[in-house]
Protein backbone atom coordinates (compact mmCIF):
# COMPACT_ATOMS: atom_id res chain seq x y z
CA UNK A 1 0.00 0.00 0.00
CA UNK A 2 1.52 3.30 -1.10
CA UNK A 3 -0.53 5.59 1.17
CA UNK A 4 0.43 5.51 4.85
CA UNK A 5 -1.47 6.38 8.01
CA UNK A 6 1.27 8.88 8.81
CA UNK A 7 0.64 10.75 5.54
CA UNK A 8 -3.11 10.82 6.15
CA UNK A 9 -2.66 12.02 9.74
CA UNK A 10 -0.39 14.85 8.56
CA UNK A 11 -2.81 15.75 5.76
CA UNK A 12 -5.67 15.98 8.29
CA UNK A 13 -3.54 18.05 10.67
CA UNK A 14 -2.61 20.50 7.90
CA UNK A 15 -6.28 20.76 6.88
CA UNK A 16 -7.19 21.66 10.47
CA UNK A 17 -4.25 23.95 11.19
CA UNK A 18 -3.96 25.75 7.86
CA UNK A 19 -0.17 25.45 7.53
CA UNK A 20 2.59 22.87 7.79
CA UNK A 21 4.22 24.90 10.58
CA UNK A 22 1.12 24.75 12.79
CA UNK A 23 0.44 21.12 11.84
CA UNK A 24 3.99 20.14 12.80
CA UNK A 25 3.27 21.03 16.42
CA UNK A 26 0.16 18.83 16.38
CA UNK A 27 1.91 15.73 15.02
CA UNK A 28 5.21 16.24 16.90
CA UNK A 29 7.35 16.49 13.78
CA UNK A 30 9.55 19.19 12.28
CA UNK A 31 8.04 21.49 9.69
CA UNK A 32 10.33 20.05 7.02
CA UNK A 33 9.21 16.47 7.82
CA UNK A 34 5.57 17.55 7.81
CA UNK A 35 5.96 19.29 4.44
CA UNK A 36 7.80 16.28 3.03
CA UNK A 37 5.04 13.87 4.10
CA UNK A 38 2.37 16.10 2.57
CA UNK A 39 4.37 16.34 -0.67
CA UNK A 40 4.74 12.53 -0.71
CA UNK A 41 0.99 12.09 -0.40
CA UNK A 42 0.27 14.56 -3.19
CA UNK A 43 2.87 12.80 -5.37
CA UNK A 44 1.31 9.37 -4.75
CA UNK A 45 -2.15 10.71 -5.58
CA UNK A 46 -0.83 12.80 -8.49
CA UNK A 47 -3.04 15.63 -7.28
CA UNK A 48 -2.74 18.85 -5.35
CA UNK A 49 -4.81 18.85 -2.16
CA UNK A 50 -4.40 22.49 -1.12
CA UNK A 51 -4.41 25.94 -2.65
CA UNK A 52 -1.53 28.08 -1.46
CA UNK A 53 -2.90 31.44 -0.28
CA UNK A 54 -0.01 33.47 1.08
CA UNK A 55 1.38 31.46 3.99
CA UNK A 56 -1.82 29.45 4.41
CA UNK A 57 -2.82 26.14 2.88
CA UNK A 58 -6.53 25.99 2.02
CA UNK A 59 -8.18 22.74 0.96
CA UNK A 60 -9.14 22.64 -2.71
CA UNK A 61 -12.01 20.54 -4.04
CA UNK A 62 -9.83 17.42 -4.25
CA UNK A 63 -8.64 17.88 -0.68
CA UNK A 64 -12.18 18.47 0.58
CA UNK A 65 -13.23 15.19 -1.04
CA UNK A 66 -10.33 13.28 0.51
CA UNK A 67 -10.59 14.67 4.04
CA UNK A 68 -13.67 12.70 5.24
CA UNK A 69 -12.16 9.48 3.86
CA UNK A 70 -8.83 10.19 5.54
CA UNK A 71 -10.50 10.88 8.87
CA UNK A 72 -12.55 7.69 8.58
CA UNK A 73 -9.39 5.63 7.99
CA UNK A 74 -7.57 7.28 10.90
CA UNK A 75 -10.56 6.85 13.17
CA UNK A 76 -10.81 3.17 12.24
CA UNK A 77 -7.11 2.60 12.99
CA UNK A 78 -7.45 4.41 16.32
CA UNK A 79 -10.48 2.28 17.18
CA UNK A 80 -8.55 -0.94 16.51
CA UNK A 81 -5.74 0.18 18.79
CA UNK A 82 -8.15 1.20 21.54
CA UNK A 83 -9.98 -2.13 21.33
CA UNK A 84 -6.71 -4.03 21.67
CA UNK A 85 -5.29 -1.86 24.44
CA UNK A 86 -2.46 -0.31 22.44
CA UNK A 87 -1.13 2.95 23.80
CA UNK A 88 -0.40 4.88 20.59
CA UNK A 89 -2.24 5.55 17.38
CA UNK A 90 -1.51 7.26 14.12
CA UNK A 91 -0.08 10.75 14.34
CA UNK A 92 -2.20 13.36 16.06
CA UNK A 93 -5.06 10.91 16.69
CA UNK A 94 -3.47 9.26 19.72
CA UNK A 95 -5.86 8.23 22.50
CA UNK A 96 -5.59 6.14 25.65
CA UNK A 97 -7.13 2.64 25.64
CA UNK A 98 -10.92 2.41 26.09
CA UNK A 99 -11.34 6.16 25.68
CA UNK A 100 -14.66 7.36 24.31
CA UNK A 101 -14.83 10.91 22.99
CA UNK A 102 -18.31 12.34 23.49
CA UNK A 103 -19.49 15.75 22.37
CA UNK A 104 -22.49 17.22 24.16
CA UNK A 105 -24.46 20.40 23.66
CA UNK A 106 -24.58 22.71 26.64
CA UNK A 107 -27.72 21.63 28.49
CA UNK A 108 -27.04 17.94 27.97
CA UNK A 109 -23.39 18.32 28.95
CA UNK A 110 -24.15 20.26 32.12
CA UNK A 111 -27.31 18.57 33.39
CA UNK A 112 -27.76 15.09 31.83
CA UNK A 113 -24.38 13.71 30.80
CA UNK A 114 -22.62 13.73 34.22
CA UNK A 115 -25.13 11.24 35.64
CA UNK A 116 -25.03 9.16 32.45
CA UNK A 117 -21.22 8.96 32.47
CA UNK A 118 -21.13 8.22 36.22
CA UNK A 119 -23.53 5.29 35.79
CA UNK A 120 -21.52 4.03 32.80
CA UNK A 121 -18.25 4.11 34.71
CA UNK A 122 -19.77 2.45 37.79
CA UNK A 123 -20.69 -0.48 35.56
CA UNK A 124 -17.31 -0.40 33.76
CA UNK A 125 -14.60 0.94 36.11
CA UNK A 126 -11.90 0.69 33.39
CA UNK A 127 -13.85 2.88 30.96
CA UNK A 128 -12.79 6.46 30.25
CA UNK A 129 -14.96 9.17 28.71
CA UNK A 130 -13.62 12.47 27.41
CA UNK A 131 -16.45 15.03 27.19
CA UNK A 132 -16.45 18.13 25.00
CA UNK A 133 -19.23 20.64 25.70
CA UNK A 134 -20.26 23.26 23.13
CA UNK A 135 -23.41 24.45 21.41
CA UNK A 136 -25.25 22.12 19.05
CA UNK A 137 -23.68 23.50 15.88
CA UNK A 138 -20.15 23.11 17.25
CA UNK A 139 -20.79 19.56 18.47
CA UNK A 140 -22.25 18.51 15.11
CA UNK A 141 -19.21 20.03 13.37
CA UNK A 142 -16.86 18.11 15.70
CA UNK A 143 -18.70 14.89 14.81
CA UNK A 144 -18.38 15.73 11.11
CA UNK A 145 -14.60 16.21 11.58
CA UNK A 146 -14.42 12.98 13.62
CA UNK A 147 -12.94 14.88 16.54
CA UNK A 148 -15.49 13.10 18.78
CA UNK A 149 -16.95 9.61 18.44
CA UNK A 150 -20.57 10.63 19.00
CA UNK A 151 -22.53 13.75 19.83
CA UNK A 152 -25.58 14.28 22.04
CA UNK A 153 -27.36 17.41 20.85
CA UNK A 154 -30.49 19.46 21.52
CA UNK A 155 -31.25 20.71 18.02
CA UNK A 156 -31.09 19.49 14.44
CA UNK A 157 -27.77 18.88 12.74
CA UNK A 158 -27.09 20.55 9.42
CA UNK A 159 -23.89 18.60 8.69
CA UNK A 160 -24.25 16.43 5.55
CA UNK A 161 -21.93 13.64 6.78
CA UNK A 162 -23.65 13.25 10.16
CA UNK A 163 -26.26 10.56 10.89
CA UNK A 164 -28.98 11.70 13.32
CA UNK A 165 -31.11 9.39 15.45
CA UNK A 166 -33.70 10.16 18.10
CA UNK A 167 -32.41 9.78 21.64
CA UNK A 168 -34.92 10.98 24.25
CA UNK A 169 -37.60 13.57 24.92
CA UNK A 170 -37.15 16.49 27.29
CA UNK A 171 -39.70 18.88 28.81
CA UNK A 172 -39.24 22.64 28.48
CA UNK A 173 -40.36 25.10 31.15
CA UNK A 174 -41.18 28.82 30.92
CA UNK A 175 -39.78 30.60 33.98
CA UNK A 176 -39.29 34.11 35.34
CA UNK A 177 -38.66 35.90 38.61
CA UNK A 178 -41.56 35.72 41.11
CA UNK A 179 -41.67 39.52 41.10
CA UNK A 180 -41.93 39.92 37.32
CA UNK A 181 -44.53 42.62 36.46
CA UNK A 182 -46.44 40.37 34.05
CA UNK A 183 -47.37 38.11 36.97
CA UNK A 184 -49.12 41.03 38.65
CA UNK A 185 -47.89 40.03 42.08
CA UNK A 186 -49.31 36.49 41.82
CA UNK A 187 -46.65 33.85 40.94
CA UNK A 188 -49.44 31.34 40.27
CA UNK A 189 -51.25 33.57 37.78
CA UNK A 190 -52.08 31.83 34.50
CA UNK A 191 -50.86 33.80 31.47
CA UNK A 192 -52.49 33.70 28.06
CA UNK A 193 -50.85 34.10 24.67
CA UNK A 194 -51.51 37.84 24.52
CA UNK A 195 -49.64 38.38 27.80
CA UNK A 196 -46.74 36.12 26.77
CA UNK A 197 -46.30 38.19 23.61
CA UNK A 198 -45.55 41.21 25.82
CA UNK A 199 -42.64 39.46 27.54
CA UNK A 200 -39.02 40.13 26.71
CA UNK A 201 -37.40 36.71 26.13
CA UNK A 202 -33.91 35.83 27.29
CA UNK A 203 -32.37 33.61 24.62
CA UNK A 204 -29.24 31.61 23.90
CA UNK A 205 -26.90 32.61 21.09
CA UNK A 206 -27.55 31.68 17.43
CA UNK A 207 -26.34 28.11 16.78
CA UNK A 208 -27.57 26.91 20.16
CA UNK A 209 -29.85 23.88 20.11
CA UNK A 210 -31.77 25.32 23.06
CA UNK A 211 -32.50 28.52 21.16
CA UNK A 212 -33.66 26.64 18.07
CA UNK A 213 -35.85 24.33 20.16
CA UNK A 214 -37.39 27.28 22.04
CA UNK A 215 -38.17 29.11 18.82
CA UNK A 216 -39.76 25.98 17.35
CA UNK A 217 -41.82 25.44 20.51
CA UNK A 218 -43.03 29.00 21.06
CA UNK A 219 -43.29 30.65 17.65
CA UNK A 220 -46.28 28.58 16.44
CA UNK A 221 -48.21 30.03 19.39
CA UNK A 222 -46.68 33.49 19.83
CA UNK A 223 -45.79 34.01 16.13
CA UNK A 224 -42.87 36.23 17.08
CA UNK A 225 -40.68 36.39 20.17
CA UNK A 226 -39.91 39.81 21.59
CA UNK A 227 -36.19 39.33 22.08
CA UNK A 228 -34.51 40.66 25.17
CA UNK A 229 -30.89 39.83 25.98
CA UNK A 230 -28.79 37.06 24.44
CA UNK A 231 -26.42 34.92 26.49
CA UNK A 232 -23.85 32.27 25.62
CA UNK A 233 -24.81 29.95 28.46
CA UNK A 234 -27.81 28.60 30.33
CA UNK A 235 -26.55 29.66 33.77
CA UNK A 236 -26.27 33.28 32.65
CA UNK A 237 -29.84 33.18 31.32
CA UNK A 238 -31.11 31.73 34.60
CA UNK A 239 -29.42 34.46 36.64
CA UNK A 240 -30.75 37.15 34.29
CA UNK A 241 -34.25 35.76 34.78
CA UNK A 242 -33.76 35.77 38.56
CA UNK A 243 -32.90 39.47 38.30
CA UNK A 244 -36.20 40.14 36.53
CA UNK A 245 -34.73 40.86 33.09
CA UNK A 246 -37.27 38.75 31.25
CA UNK A 247 -38.94 35.42 30.64
CA UNK A 248 -37.03 32.40 29.40
CA UNK A 249 -37.84 28.91 28.23
CA UNK A 250 -35.27 26.27 29.19
CA UNK A 251 -34.93 22.59 29.94
CA UNK A 252 -36.83 21.63 33.07
CA UNK A 253 -33.63 19.86 34.20
CA UNK A 254 -31.76 23.16 33.98
CA UNK A 255 -34.16 25.32 36.00
CA UNK A 256 -35.54 22.98 38.65
CA UNK A 257 -32.82 23.95 41.17
CA UNK A 258 -33.78 27.65 41.20
CA UNK A 259 -37.48 26.84 41.04
CA UNK A 260 -37.08 24.68 44.15
CA UNK A 261 -35.33 27.58 45.90
CA UNK A 262 -38.13 29.99 44.94
CA UNK A 263 -35.79 32.27 42.98
CA UNK A 264 -37.61 31.39 39.76
CA UNK A 265 -41.22 30.38 39.22
CA UNK A 266 -42.51 28.08 36.55
CA UNK A 267 -45.04 30.18 34.67
CA UNK A 268 -48.50 28.68 34.27
CA UNK A 269 -49.70 29.36 30.72
CA UNK A 270 -52.49 28.42 28.34
CA UNK A 271 -49.91 26.84 25.99
CA UNK A 272 -49.77 23.06 25.51
CA UNK A 273 -46.98 21.07 27.17
CA UNK A 274 -43.67 22.08 25.61
CA UNK A 275 -41.19 19.34 24.76
CA UNK A 276 -38.20 18.89 22.53
CA UNK A 277 -36.39 15.91 21.10
CA UNK A 278 -32.77 15.23 21.96
CA UNK A 279 -30.59 13.55 19.35
CA UNK A 280 -27.62 11.21 19.13
CA UNK A 281 -25.36 11.84 16.14
CA UNK A 282 -22.35 10.13 14.59
CA UNK A 283 -20.35 10.36 11.38
CA UNK A 284 -21.82 8.22 8.60
CA UNK A 285 -18.42 6.56 8.07
CA UNK A 286 -17.84 5.97 11.77
CA UNK A 287 -16.70 2.44 12.59
CA UNK A 288 -18.13 1.52 15.98
CA UNK A 289 -15.77 -0.16 18.41
CA UNK A 290 -17.24 -2.64 20.90
CA UNK A 291 -17.07 -0.05 23.69
CA UNK A 292 -18.67 2.69 21.58
CA UNK A 293 -21.53 0.42 20.47
CA UNK A 294 -22.10 -0.56 24.11
CA UNK A 295 -22.10 3.08 25.22
CA UNK A 296 -24.65 4.03 22.57
CA UNK A 297 -26.92 1.18 23.71
CA UNK A 298 -26.44 2.37 27.30
CA UNK A 299 -27.47 5.93 26.31
CA UNK A 300 -30.57 4.67 24.52
CA UNK A 301 -31.65 2.65 27.54
CA UNK A 302 -30.95 5.45 30.04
Amino acid sequence: MRITLRQLAIFAAVADAGSTAAAADRVALSQSATSAALNELEAVLAARLFDRVGTRLVLNDTGRGLLPQARAVLDGAAGIERDFGLGATAGAHAAPPSLLRVGASTTIGNYLLPTLVANWQRARPAAHVDVRIANTGAVAAAVARMEVDIGLIEGPSHEPDVVVQAWREEELAIVCAPSHPLLGGDPRRRLNVATLRQAAWLLREPGSGTREAVEQALQPHLHQLREGLHFGGTEAIKQAAVEGLGFTCLSLFAVQDLVALGRLVRVDTTLPRLVRRLWLVHHRRKQFSRSLAAFIDFCQQG
